[in-house]
């Protein structure tokens, strides 16, 4: 199903996989991977102008190959390093395409877009820790994107917990995963959608794999309940043009 608010539409393509897509026609991809999981299985649309990749868990350069046209730009956040992903041996830069590294907690602009970067991170004192104790995303190795596209800022806050600097960020759209395991719960994403007052709210990153099943319907009562407008998605596959 594609979601449509104000001058822009995204589909939810499943795990934390996300298209945007402006009236004027700029296409943008969030996190297009990574293959193993089923993420964009039989898609090929190549129509990406701007692909963003949050941390190394997502990048995947054939996923990328999907989906960005051979004028796209990628943008990884610069902690992403191959030699430490057993998966893949293509470095970013090794990409057809331009390829920019970003930090986290930045603002820039390319082409007719205006983006920013939030760390990413899970606290390791919270309960986002693996069963050492140790978080499953370190400080420092990733970030989330905002984006503004015709108007419309759009705000993804990556694999990590609900943290306090998100409640001051000015978005339209949050598109926050609840999955719960290694990132925010549904709990948590609802009480930071409150805090937070978006004009729309759209969950991803959950029921995608085993052990990360959610209530994505409570979870729009509890959001709801808070008077902030949420609608639920499911893992689609638009057919490429």
């Amino acid at each position: 199903m594609t979601v449509r608010f104000g001058a822009i539409t995204l589909d939810w393509l499943g795990f934390a996989a996300t298209r945007l897509e402006g009236q004027t026609g700029a296409v943008i991809y969030v996190d297009p991977g990574p293959e193993k999981y089923g993420v964009l299985e039989g898609y090929d649309a190549r129509d990406g102008d701007l692909i963003l990749v949050s941390h190394g868990h997502h990048y995947d350069p054939d996923s990328i190959r999907r989906v960005a046209h051979e004028d796209a730009i990628v943008a990884v956040h610069e902690s992403i390093d191959v030699t430490e992903l057993d998966r893949i041996d293509e470095r970013p830069e090794d990409l057809p395409f331009v390829v920019e590294r970003v930090r986290a907690d930045e603002s820039f602009v390319l082409g007719p877009l205006d983006l920013f970067t939030t760390p990413a991170y899970n606290d390791p004192a919270g309960p986002h820790t693996d069963e050492r104790g140790a978080p499953h995303h370190p400080e420092g190795e990733g970030c989330g994107f905002g984006v503004t596209v015709d108007g419309v800022c759009a705000f993804w806050p990556g694999a990590t917990d609900a943290l306090s600097l998100h409640e001051e960020l000015d978005v339209d759209v949050f598109v926050p995963p609840i999955g719960g395991t290694d990132t925010m719960d549904r709990r948590e994403a609802a009480e930071l959608a409150a805090a937070m007052a978006p004009d729309l709210v759209l969950p991803v990153g959950y029921d995608t794999l085993e052990g990360g099943e959610t209530d994505a319907d409570a979870f729009v009562v509890d959001v709801a309940n808070r008077s902030v407008p949420v609608v639920l998605d499911r893992p689609s596959t638009p057919p490429p043009r």
